[in-house]
């Protein structure tokens, strides 16, 4: 096992997909069967799961979500159209199989799930220097219901959601070819729904991850390098609850980092599989492919190292962004940190996340919070970085909750109390100040206090 200050290299954004032309293989247009056995059902259960392993690794950037059955459950409401179908199925027993009801066999589940699978290409058209040039991004989907809503991961579509001017088309099984709206993403949890217009289509059913254990088969289907559309491939789950750590570098030259909880399949997982549905052995979705492990820092490659966010984690959320553009109730503070560096604490200021800058009419503003102040606890919790607050506030708190932070201001503790906004388009956008503000704070800052006001690391949104 790696130690956890090596780099793992995984597909995402930044090498996700197939870019540029296609070549000129061609894909036969593949056929689908017969509906397949419909999966017993059974009472829903399952506990919370140990987490395993940490793997630290360079890519995508952000913290935890929100949602839930609170949430999921306004799609089922007899008001609503719109319907995300879910089924339960029985448990896989680790010992004797005592299962009641029969899995399907591979050729019946692809068959019966290849209508709810797509395609998606991500087309952005540029002029440089005179030169009109098209490049083309592919990522892989699945139909959440019959009027068109789909899901896959955010960095797939990232460029859209930058550049609304950016054209997304979607690939259906049977070659239909449909331009995609964006509904809505959620970047800290790598997801996304895309809409088109059509009705009558095939949606997958959503399983419950919970139930799976490690050893238990599951399947993908998706399109790798962009070109061998629909391919379906099998493995089983590796492990359960494996927590990666990915960086990148956003749209402003800096480094953001995210934390997901995803679970570990050998089912061959490569660019351009990125959004697909995972399968168990009953037909139902328990997973969406989101990233594989290449490479470390060191050189040392591996195979059969896929990951997959659970489903139970995100399917609130995909109901969240169907029925209001986001993911609702994420709680937000309207400031910008980073870290105290090892080389000032060694003047006595202790670690935590220090304000850069604190956004007009936010909570922040309204409790007292200043620049430079340093964020050192949020209840009982202790935060020493950055990431520490995104995990202490994402983790336990939702918009809504009041809080009380622990900061450290001229060298003195203060105590002050806050009642979180909600994170969404309007507070985002207040917390956007003008470079030449920042410029000019830090040309007048002086005194201890703004000792470690400037720092050698772009800020961190919060």
């Amino acid at each position: 096992m790696y130690s956890d200050d090596r780099e793992f290299n995984f597909y995402n954004s930044e090498n996700d997909g197939y870019r540029g032309g296609f070549g000129s293989y061609e894909d036969p247009i593949p056929t689908s069967g017969g509906p397949a056995h419909e999966p017993p059902r059974k009472k829903k259960g399952g506990a919370a799961r140990i987490i395993a392993l940490v793997l630290v690794c360079a890519l995508v950037g952000g913290g935890a979500g929100v949602g839930g059955a609170a949430v999921y459950s306004r799609l089922t409401h007899p008001k609503q159209t719109t319907v995300i179908q879910e089924a339960d199925r029985p448990q896989v027993e680790t010992v004797l199989n005592t299962n009641s009801g029969k899995p399907m066999e591979p050729e019946q589940l692809y068959a019966a799930n290849l209508p709810s699978c797509v395609g998606i290409t991500v087309s952005t058209t540029v002029n440089i220097f005179g030169q009109t040039t098209t490049s083309a991004a592919s990522g892989s989907g699945f139909i959440l219901t019959a009027d068109g809503y789909i899901a896959t991961n955010f960095h797939v579509i990232e460029q859209a959601a930058e550049n609304p001017s950016v054209d997304i088309q979607v690939t259906l099984s049977n070659d239909e070819k449909y331009s995609a709206k964006l509904v809505g993403g959620e970047k800290d949890n790598d997801i996304a729904v895309l809409k088109i217009d059509a009705s009558g289509l095939s949606p997958v059913t959503i399983g419950d991850s919970s139930k799976l254990v490690v050893g238990e088969p599951v399947y993908a289907i998706g399109n790798p390098l962009g070109e061998l559309t629909f391919t379906f491939t099998d493995g089983m789950v590796s492990a359960l609850d494996r927590i990666i750590s990915t960086s990148s570098t956003n749209a402003n030259g800096q480094r953001e980092t995210t934390t997901l909880n995803v679970l570990q399949t050998n089912c061959a997982i490569n660019p351009g599989n990125s959004g697909g549905p995972l399968f168990d052995s009953y037909g139902n979705v328990v997973g969406i492919t989101t990233a594989k492990y290449t490479q470390s820092s060191s050189g040392v490659s591996a195979e059969g190292l896929g990951f997959a966010l659970p489903i139970n984690d995100v399917k609130g959320m995909l109901a969240d962004i169907i029925q209001n553009g986001y993911v609702t109730g994420k709680p937000y503070l309207g400031i910008q940190v980073t870290n105290v560096t090892e080389e000032i604490q060694r003047y006595g200021i202790p670690a935590g996340a220090v304000v850069e800058y604190v956004a007009d009419g936010s909570c922040a503003q309204k409790a007292g919070l200043q620049v430079n102040d340093i964020i050192t606890a949020v209840d009982d919790i202790a935060v020493d970085s950055k990431t520490a607050l995104t995990a202490a506030l994402t983790s336990n708190y939702k918009a809504g909750d009041t809080v009380t932070l622990t900061v450290v201001r001229q060298q003195e503790q203060v105590k002050l109390t806050v009642t979180l906004d909600e994170k969404n388009e309007q507070t985002q956008a207040n917390n956007q100040p003008q470079q030449q503000q920042q410029q000019e704070q830090s040309q007048s800052n002086s005194g201890w206090g703004n000792f470690y006001s400037q720092w050698p690391f772009g800020s961190f949104f919060w």
